[in-house]
């Protein structure tokens, strides 16, 4: 796991999530299928998207994606590629960084005084 201090100037983490937009017919979701794999099959991620998890759900066109990227609109690019499915990317941090975080701030909502 990574500590506070090593992905500081490599970008935000996101969690990327899509599912398949609904296509019509049959023969129209065959022909989403495989212009999917062709685009897929041509995409090249740039040097500042690292994909450090990437899983399909099984028995369905979705799946999720973690990657780090120091640029957002990079994020919305690959959103934007495959129009045949619905996109979501989340901001994530590790959990020990969210518990850190969370033992700072109680530790100084408590320190409060109140007239």
């Amino acid at each position: 796991m990574q500590s506070e201090g090593e992905n500081k100037g490599n970008g935000m983490k996101y969690m990327i999530t899509w599912k398949e937009r609904s296509q019509g017919s049959a023969i129209e979701y065959e022909r989403a299928q495989q212009r999917i794999l062709d685009v897929f099959r041509k995409w090249q991620a740039p040097v500042n998207f690292k994909i450090e998890l990437f899983m399909i759900r099984v028995g369905d066109w979705g799946g999720y994606m973690l990657a780090d990227c120091d640029d957002p609109v990079i994020v919305h690019k690959f959103a934007s590629m495959l129009p045949a499915f619905e996109f979501e990317a989340r901001p994530v941090i590790p959990i020990e960084d969210a518990v850190r975080g969370e033992l700072e701030v109680m530790a100084w909502r408590d320190g409060l005084k109140f007239d």
